[in-house]
């Protein structure tokens, strides 16, 4: 990357000025290089002299004059390199240096952009773990989008990643479930039985109700409910996971592993678990209940494990559940969870901390509704009541990679709007379609120098010096953006970067396209104009499956 090759040298001058005795340099003291927000102010700034004033006594301008007559340059790097200011240090880096990067993307291909920031660091990304209590609607999809790239930044910066799926298969919610669909069993059987508005109302249930009695008959009409539950709580539960698994699929999720919260009862993992803590003075007794002591470790109160009555707690199966993930080996556990989880975050950082972990070795990330629209009127959703679009219908309206850029284009704790209709369109208003389309456009532009015969791949007839136009020059920088903006979204887990920067060099391509023919009669500069779009339309892929999104060859 130019940033780097940049750092390199300015490093390298900042320690021959240490050595020379032009100034001193503290200990640990690092280069920060930015991009002005003003063009003409160049391509990178350093404060450097700023920050090396104070500790030196002195002006920062005689440290930048210093620093900038050290700055060696024997290649021609630098175009040129000015002092503003009270002792800014811009740089402008040469044309020459620019063009090595349309070198770089052919060589590397689908790996430009892949790096060894996480150096083989095992992660797992927890994602969706919906109850299996109905379909996935369309906020599931919003976590099952980011989830899923979230995981492929980390695989293309050199992280060991297992995506996960954590089925809470345990508890009151497969109880409700069980019953909803035994009570509308009885039901299609003529019996008058209440039912209650807690039940699960979805059209699902009396789909689940049908198959139970075409399966058994009336076989289980007149037993008792507590007798009938774990059946058709278990039967229920299955099915819809089922279905969760097949709307994933079909969504381009793939799972490493599918793990059950039931089997952390049958192998004794919680009860361990509370021993564990018990043992290590983080769990007391008061009221009958078990306690976490979770306000030692940053909680705002004390968390219950096990009630009075002897049931445990949610909370307490969830601290058996990672202890079971750091006893694999993981680095890093990143639990992706819904909105409305935010109270729970700091007791699960606690019982982490607890577990004999450093805090940083969890990170939870909030996943925001999705507000969805038709015809400009919000939708609602309540998977309870049943009034809800699912993941399922979201698909087959718009597409798998209609959705999926879309559920990515904002940071995943902000809230997201979704328009079913924007997301249908042609145009560039619909950002999934606006890239794609720059890459369908270069491949038709590929096509046509193929058909007709121009020798565009000969090495020694690249002329990039041709690429003299500012336009062309951007978008040369913006090419070269790309690694770090794959870095930047791996280190702080941001996937909305990548849409971001796709939609940007799209626009920017797009409008050059407009003003500019790519095949001519001027060889060499059709030659380089050809070379420069071809490197577009690598990122452009790149970063589409990155997002687990297609970059179709023609629409």
């Amino acid at each position: 990357m130019i940033k780097t090759k940049t750092l390199e040298i300015l490093n390298s001058t900042l320690k021959r000025c240490g050595e020379r005795g032009l100034f001193q340099i503290p200990s640990g003291f690092e280069i920060q290089l930015e991009v002005p927000r003003v063009e003409a102010h160049g391509d990178f700034a350093t404060n450097i002299a700023l920050n090396l004033a104070k500790p030196n006594k002195c002006s920062p301008r005689d440290i930048a004059v210093s620093f900038v007559e050290q700055l060696a340059d024997g290649d021609g790097y630098f175009a040129r390199v000015e002092i503003a200011g009270p002792g800014f240090i811009n740089l402008v880096i040469s044309p020459s240096a620019w063009f090595h990067i349309l070198d770089e993307i052919h060589r590397l291909g689908h790996n430009y952009g892949r790096s060894h920031l996480g150096h083989g660091r095992s992660v797992q990304v927890e994602f969706v773990s919906a109850n299996p209590t109905g379909p996935l609607h369309v906020g599931h999809g919003r976590g099952a989008a980011v989830g899923d790239a979230l995981a492929s930044i980390l695989e293309a910066t050199g992280h060991r990643v297992e995506r996960e799926y954590y089925i809470n298969d345990a508890g009151t919610q497969i109880e409700t479930l069980g019953r909803s669909v035994f009570l509308r069993y009885q039901q299609l059987l003529g019996r008058q039985v209440e039912f209650p508005e807690t039940c699960y109302q979805g059209d699902y249930i009396q789909v689940l109700a049908s198959e139970m009695q075409e399966i058994h008959g009336d076989s289980y009409l007149n037993v008792a409910e507590e007798e009938a539950l774990p059946l058709f709580s278990d039967y229920a539960g299955k099915r819809i996971l089922d279905g969760i698994r097949n709307d994933l699929q079909e969504f381009g999720v793939n799972y490493d592993k599918w793990f059950s919260e039931k089997s952390l009862y049958e192998n004794g993992a919680v009860d361990r678990v509370i021993e564990t803590l018990k043992t290590a003075g983080h769990i007391y007794e008061k009221d009958g209940a078990l306690w976490f002591r979770s306000t030692a470790l940053g909680d705002e109160k004390d968390r219950v494990v096990v009630r009075a009555n002897g049931m445990t707690t949610y909370f307490a199966s969830d601290l058996a559940y990672h202890q079971d993930k750091y006893l694999r080996g993981l680095d890093l556990v990143i639990d992706l969870w819904g909105a409305d989880h935010h109270g729970y975050m700091d007791r699960m950082y606690a019982g982490v901390m607890a577990l004999g972990q450093e805090r940083e070795a969890l990170r939870l990330l909030l996943v925001q509704l999705v507000n969805l629209l038709r015809k400009g009127q919000q939708v609602a959703m309540s998977t309870r009541a049943g009034e809800f679009v699912t993941l399922r219908d979201v698909i087959a309206e718009v597409g798998r990679d209609a959705a999926r850029f879309i559920f990515l284009t904002r940071r995943s704790d902000s809230p997201l709007d979704f328009d079913l209709e924007l997301a249908k369109e042609k145009s560039a208003d619909n950002p999934v379609y606006y890239v794609q389309y720059a890459h369908a456009r270069i491949s038709s532009i590929i096509r046509l120098a193929e058909e007709q015969k121009l020798a565009f791949n000969e090495k020694e007839k690249l002329a990039f010096s041709r690429l003299n136009l500012p336009e062309e020059m951007a978008l040369i920088k913006q090419l070269s953006l790309y690694p770090e903006v794959v870095e930047n979204s791996a280190r702080f887990l941001e996937p909305h970067r990548i849409p971001y920067y796709l939609t940007q060099l799209a626009s920017a391509f797009h409008s050059y396209y407009k003003h500019h023919r790519i095949i001519q009669d001027d060889l060499a500069l059709a030659q380089a104009r050809f070379n420069l779009v071809q490197a577009i339309r690598v990122v452009i892929r790149n970063g589409l499956g990155l997002l687990g999104v297609s970059a179709p060859e023609k629409m």
